[in-house]
């Protein structure tokens, strides 16, 4: 009779362990359990650590609850101004509600592809080419608001959309560099004439000023002669002053014995 008993208690808990050991589920730190019972979800989520079901009866699903970094392939399409341009971009995204994210939506990473794709399809029709290469800051925030608007009901938060890249034609390369070559010529030639209008605006000053006193028309003339003579040229090129030709005229003029006006 002992030996019988001994024996049930040790079939009872061997079938205990059994049980326990299909029962028991662990659910780690990262994700959240969803237990369906006989296909109908039940309300509580079960939270990371050991979780106990039904075998048989219950099913748990296991959601990750990190933030998912899902690619957006490139997607081509023309500009409001008519630039044909592919963009493609990168999406943040995280679950926040497992349930939700388990009922609502077949596959919640293939949904929020799809969403993301169509909504960078429709900011490339409604921007211009400058926005896109100057003003992402911007199409971010748009491109976000336009995912996460049906990702709510998904159980799914968008938490960040960054365009990655702009690709555009070789032609439209090409036209880019010309306009910006003209642009850098153009600031140039303004540069150039700025810098030539102080000048004469300086020599103007200087030959007032020479005029006033014509000593210093004689002292530069020598810092001129100085200066050339540092180079040790073979020719020497000398202003002569027009005035000393002037007084020369006048003294071959005037007769003799009488000193020139």
């Amino acid at each position: 009779m002992l030996q019988e008993l001994v024996t049930v208690v040790v079939a009872a808990g061997a079938a205990g362990a059994v049980y326990a050991a299909a029962a028991a589920r662990v659910v780690k730190q990262y994700e959240r359990g969803v237990v369906f019972r006989l296909g109908r979800l039940r309300g509580t989520v079960r939270p990371p650590g050991l979780a106990m079901i039904v075998p048989g009866v219950d099913r748990l699903r296991r959601v990750n609850m990190q933030i998912v970094t899902l690619p957006i392939p490139a997607q081509e399409g023309i500009t409001r101004d008519n630039v044909t341009v592919r963009v493609d971009a990168v999406v943040y995204f995280k679950v926040v509600d497992p349930a939700a994210a388990v009922v609502n939506v077949e596959d919640y990473r293939f949904a929020v592809s799809q969403m993301a794709q169509t909504s960078l399809r429709s900011i490339i029709g409604k921007s211009d080419l400058d926005d896109l290469l100057s003003n992402r800051e911007k199409l971010n925030q748009g491109l976000e608001l336009m995912i996460d608007s049906p990702a709510i009901g998904w159980g799914v938060q968008i938490d960040r959309v960054e365009i990655k890249d702009v690709s555009l034609p070789e032609s439209m390369k090409r036209s880019m560099a010309r306009q910006a070559e003209a642009d850098r010529e153009r600031r140039a030639r303004i540069i150039n004439a700025d810098a030539e209008l102080q000048a004469s605006k300086k020599l103007a000053e200087a030959a007032q000023q020479m005029s006033e006193t014509p000593s210093a028309l004689q002292l530069r003339l020598l810092q001129t002669i100085v200066a050339v003579a540092a180079e040790k040229n073979s020719t020497l090129v000398l202003p002569f002053p027009v005035e000393l030709l002037r007084f020369l005229e006048r003294a071959q003029q005037t007769p003799p014995g009488q000193l020139p006006g």
